[in-house]
């Protein structure tokens, strides 16, 4: 038996910001095929030089990820959707916190996310409902 269900789509989302976010699509539904070491490798040479996102900055990219992706708009499109939200920020200049990890609380779940400053970006679950395995942080500047 199946269960009906209804996935939400962020609407208003300007049309250069959806033609941009279907380019990433593409190079997130490729990164989500590799292993997990080459993910991280790919993402941590693709983060240099990137400020750290803001909250706004990373729910945007999310929605635009989400508005043009069924598969990123749904339950099991957290890998496409975590990574091309990153790669969406990158493209602005800023950079979230890239993590895939398991739930805390049983059954096992693997996820894929974003955060900032530690909270998820627009998850729906507490900030400690996951356990982070990997993940890939803006590149904190040295003071002068």
């Amino acid at each position: 038996m199946t269960t009906p269900s209804a996935l939400t789509r962020p609407t208003g989302i300007p049309l250069t910001r959806r033609l941009a976010a279907r380019l990433v699509l593409i190079v997130a539904l490729l990164l989500s095929f590799l292993p997990p070491r080459r993910i991280r490798a790919v993402l941590a040479a693709v983060r240099h030089g990137a400020a750290p996102a803001t909250a706004a900055q990373a729910k945007s990219a999310r929605d635009a990820m989400c508005a043009v992706s069924l598969l990123c708009a749904g339950p099991r499109g957290c890998l496409p959707r975590s990574l091309g939200t990153a790669l969406l920020c990158r493209l602005g200049g800023t950079w979230p916190t890239w993590c895939t990890g398991v739930r805390v609380v049983p059954p096992f779940t693997a996820h894929a996310w974003v955060e900032v400053d530690g909270r998820l970006v627009d998850e729906g679950v507490p900030d400690d409902y996951f356990n982070r395995l990997l993940s890939v942080a803006p590149v904190r500047r040295a003071a002068r």
